[in-house]
């Protein structure tokens, strides 16, 4: 896996993917974001959370909620192919964001749309705690105690 992210040009994810990622041992040291409801899980990886849309941190660069994957493609297009290239594409798409709410982030919802989306949430943040709990059995196991004597 190390070998493969060393020789890759970008190390990429959006929304919850990072989790992958961290998984993989290559958020480590690293600024990274997923989606908010899984924003806490990041520093299990050693990364560094950072509440943004879109995070950069050398190669590595990781979008928020799904949404947020349009910006981060329209920024992998501007590193890739140029700035003009990357507007061409947001026109096509005709990409214009306006939403018709402020409710987008935790912070611009109202406490109780809050409070309904995270139980409406809660089964999946259920399964990625027992993901969690596993990941850190297996990984206490498979790290050799040393007894000082």
């Amino acid at each position: 896996m190390w070998e493969r992210a060393a020789q890759a040009r970008y190390i990429t994810s959006v929304c919850s993917g990072a989790l992958v990622l961290g998984a993989a041992g290559l958020l480590k040291g690293k600024r990274a974001t997923t989606h908010w409801y899984a924003h806490d899980f990041l520093e299990e990886f050693g990364a560094i959370p950072v509440d943004a849309r879109i995070v950069e941190d050398g190669k590595l660069i990781t979008a928020g909620g799904v949404t947020s994957g349009i910006d981060f493609g329209l920024a992998l297009v501007a590193r890739l192919l140029g700035q003009a290239e990357a507007e061409i594409v947001q026109l096509s798409l005709e990409y214009a964001p306006a939403p018709p709410f402020r409710s987008g982030t935790p912070a611009e919802a109202s406490p109780a749309v809050l409070a309904e989306a995270k139980e409406r949430l809660s089964a999946s943040r259920r399964v990625r705690e027992e993901m969690f709990a596993r990941w850190r059995e297996a990984r206490a196991a498979a790290t050799p105690v040393r007894i000082r004597g």
